[in-house]
């Protein structure tokens, strides 16, 4: 065992100062998966939103998430957590709100992961039989999928960290190469901004157009998460933080802006509602011929597979965290003798996804309409509620302590409110989210309520009958203190002690 990794396992945290903030960064990007955006949403936004306003619908929520990112970096020197959101909250508001938030998170983050591996095994098949002619089920994919992204999350950090900087450099190039080449052949008499105009923006079709923007951009916020294994956390993990939103804001213009103009802004919309699937790989195949589809479905799928692993280590940080502050079992805070990593929690989500999978397979449901379109759409409405209340709270943290300035209170708090208008705005669309009209798949998010309401009941049974376990929920690892000892014993109902962890 080496000497950090005992470190840590003494100190009951993950393996620290391995991560610098490029690998941060390219882990945030990934789990963001551009390439899945660019062919996926935006093609979407174009069809169904404002049209040729959505570059600048694009500028617009990512002045609104830098906007949040001011607050979110000002809360690390005061938490020091895997948990992000959940601890974030446990400390601004209360213990109650921080348990009922993580709930939320995890099954969100479970969401997105599962609906995530649907797409990449659906389309890695289509791949095959569009390139060789080779029919085979995405089940295997998916299975295949599920086996890469534990064995890498399994392993040290730094592994998987190298696995997805490749995958997004070869995705993002890609993408560039063709923006480029859109740029040279419009010409410097060609470039038209009016994508970038007050009209345009506020076409017909921008709440749906918000809705597809934030949806693309989720995912920046897990840089907290990876704070307890980040070198110098308190420079690397903001540089990270707004390095992400910054990188990602100006790819998604950049790239949608070259999409309109190689579609002209007059026909942006009725060109992508023809066809928005393959609007993108027909772009592709336009500048770059065949070479350029293909090279551009198979980055698709890798991209979606970077995507998946991004969140497998979201969602294994976020149940150690939980474990560790006595939320979940204390298996689940196991971290591994040599890699450092939480292998336990990583072993436990394996078989979650397994079983997710395994059931949309098992009732013969298609990966693409029944998976994707389900789970996907829950997962980002979840995560735009954590966003909406980790924004909204931060102003109430500062306040109390006195310190309202921009950064901390105004920035924070106008963020919030934005972002909860779209979270909204995505609830009352539900259904154009979803792509289809079934009740029972347009109904999902009310599971959010009822986690809700789960996580406050077990916030007031904590504080009631386990004491010693409610004051650590959220606070391990708080800055300027020592970490409390997980407690051994406390009270019971009636007054028998029960032994913890």
């Amino acid at each position: 065992m080496s000497t950090r990794v005992h470190d840590a396992q003494s100190q009951g945290g993950l393996l620290s100062g391995v991560l610098g903030t490029g690998d941060i960064i390219f882990m945030i990007l990934a789990c963001a998966a551009p390439m899945g955006v660019l062919a996926g949403i935006i093609p979407l936004a174009l069809a169904f939103g404002n049209g040729a306003g959505v570059p600048g619908t694009q500028l617009v929520v990512c002045l609104i998430m830098m906007l949040f990112a001011m607050g979110y970096v000002r809360m690390i020197p005061h938490v020091r957590n895997a948990g992000a959101f959940y601890a974030y909250i446990a400390l601004s508001m209360n213990k109650e709100a921080g348990i009922a938030a993580a709930y939320v998170a995890v099954t969100a983050y479970i969401c997105a992961a599962a609906s995530v591996l649907g797409a990449m095994a659906y389309f890695a098949s289509d791949l095959l039989q569009s390139a060789f002619d080779l029919s085979t089920r995405w089940e295997i994919w998916a299975g295949l999928g599920i086996l890469a992204i534990a064995w890498l999350g399994y392993h040290k950090i730094t592994l998987a960290a190298k696995v997805l900087a490749v995958a997004l450099l070869l995705e993002v190039g890609l993408i560039l190469l063709i923006d480029a080449l859109i740029l040279y052949n419009v010409g410097f008499s060609g470039l038209d901004f009016s994508s970038f105009t007050p009209d345009t923006i506020l076409a017909p079709g921008l709440g749906i157009a918000l809705i597809y923007a934030i949806n693309g951009c989720i995912g920046f916020e897990a840089t907290a998460i990876y704070q307890e294994e980040a070198r110098d956390r308190k420079k690397t993990i903001p540089r990270a933080t707004y390095g992400a939103v910054i990188v990602l804001g100006t790819f998604y213009v950049l790239s949608s802006w070259c999409l309109v103009l190689a579609l002209s802004p007059e026909k942006a919309q009725e060109i992508a509602a023809a066809d928005p699937g393959r609007l993108v790989t027909g772009i592709a195949m336009e500048y770059l011929g065949q070479f350029g589809r293909d090279a551009l479905n198979l980055l698709t799928v890798t991209s979606l597979f970077a995507a998946a692993l991004g969140f497998f280590n979201n969602i294994s940080r976020y149940l150690f965290a939980l474990s560790r502050d006595g939320l979940m079992p204390a298996v689940l805070g196991r971290i591994h003798v040599r890699h450092g990593s939480p292998y336990a929690a990583c072993l436990l989500l394996t078989v979650v996804l397994t079983v997710i999978i395994g059931l949309f397979a098992l009732a013969g449901l298609d990966p693409l309409l029944s998976l994707v379109t389900s789970l996907s759409s829950m997962g980002a409405v979840g995560l735009e509620i954590l966003l909406a209340t980790t924004s909204l709270s931060i102003p109430f943290y500062f306040a109390r302590r006195g310190e309202i300035s921009f950064g901390t209170f105004w920035a924070p708090l106008s963020a919030g409110i934005a972002i909860a208008v779209m979270t909204y705005l995505s609830l009352a669309n539900y259904s154009a989210l979803t792509g289809t009209d079934i009740a029972l798949v347009n109904r999902l998010p009310f599971i959010f309520l009822g986690l809700v309401a789960i996580g406050l009941l077990h916030g007031l049974w904590l504080r009631k009958y386990r004491p010693l376990t409610y004051a650590q929920v959220g606070s391990t690892h708080v800055e300027g203190e020592l970490p409390p000892p997980p407690p051994m014993s406390e009270p019971g109902p009636n007054g028998v002690a029960t032994q913890l962890g």
